[in-house]
């Protein structure tokens, strides 16, 4: 029985988004205190592994959440479609919040307050600011921003300059892939008053504004390595992410269709990924 909706699970779970923010907190600890990473071999295991199970509960409570709404938007995922029942999504939520938890503890007192920091602004968009649109999507960004900072903390103690420039890059960047999952979303987020830009103003609206966030990301890109904070192997890896958000800016602005925004939403993740590989690299001199 269980074994049969292990396929649900892990939808549930979003493994690549899972995959993205435990790398991300590596990455956050790599800019933080490369020199000493050697000696920091296990807070990076707990750190990913914290990173990954709060984002896996995160995406599990978003699906619980929303099980309304993705009757009508996304009747396929796991719990519209009754492959896992709503309270077997809730209790698998706990077990992943928990093994987080643990992990975080195993690091550093400060990184399990970090954690549950984290965890706390999640389950605040999922049960309030979903609602309020933009905001909404500001909290979302600030839970995909928070690794980089977890990462400082676990090898550090402390948070890093270089860090909280590549957060606030992940934060416009993601910032910009929620307004456009909101265009995705518009009939069920309309029935259940979600008010997102895309609901509120338009998908048009909607395209033009997850463009320029997507596009001040890029902006921003480069600034790391100008102020020397990375080094020249950065450059061409992050060119391929800023060409990315770049190219999907124009196709969302010309076409802000439902499909097509759907499109631009999966491959942004792609970029992004790229993006973190770039960060990392850059660490490297």
């Amino acid at each position: 029985m269980i074994m049969g909706k292990l396929p649900g699970y892990l939808r549930l779970m979003r493994p690549i988004n899972c995959v993205m923010m435990g790398f991300a907190v590596i990455v956050g600890a790599a800019l933080a205190g490369l020199n000493s990473l050697s000696n920091l071999w296990s807070n990076l295991v707990y750190g990913f592994v914290t990173g990954f199970m709060l984002t896996a509960a995160s995406m599990t409570i978003n699906d619980y959440y929303d099980r309304q709404i993705d009757a009508m938007n996304e009747p396929s995922r796991p719990i519209p479609s009754g492959l896992v029942k709503p309270k077997e999504a809730l209790a698998f939520a706990l077990i992943l919040t928990v093994i987080g938890f643990v992990a975080s503890y195993l690091t550093n007192v400060f990184s399990l307050l970090t954690a549950i920091i984290a965890w706390i602004v999640f389950v605040a968009y999922t049960t309030v600011g979903k609602r309020t649109g933009l905001p909404g999507n500001f909290l979302v960004s600030t839970c995909v921003a928070i690794p980089f900072v977890y990462g400082s903390i676990a090898a550090v103690n402390e948070i890093k300059l270089n860090v909280l420039i590549f957060a606030s890059i992940a934060f416009l960047s993601i910032t910009g892939r929620e307004i456009t999952k909101g265009i995705v979303d518009v009939k069920g987020d309309k029935a259940h008053n979600v008010k997102t830009l895309a609901v509120r103003y338009g998908e048009k609206t909607a395209a033009v504004a997850a463009a320029a966030f997507y596009v001040f990301s890029v902006l921003l890109s480069p600034m790391p390595w100008l102020l020397g904070l990375v080094s020249f192997w950065f450059i061409p890896v992050v060119a391929i992410t800023d060409f990315g958000l770049a190219a999907s800016s124009l196709m969302l602005v010309n076409d802000y269709s439902r499909d097509n925004a759907r499109r631009i939403k999966k491959t942004v993740l792609w970029w992004l990924m790229i993006g973190l590989l770039a960060l990392f690299v850059g660490t490297l001199r």
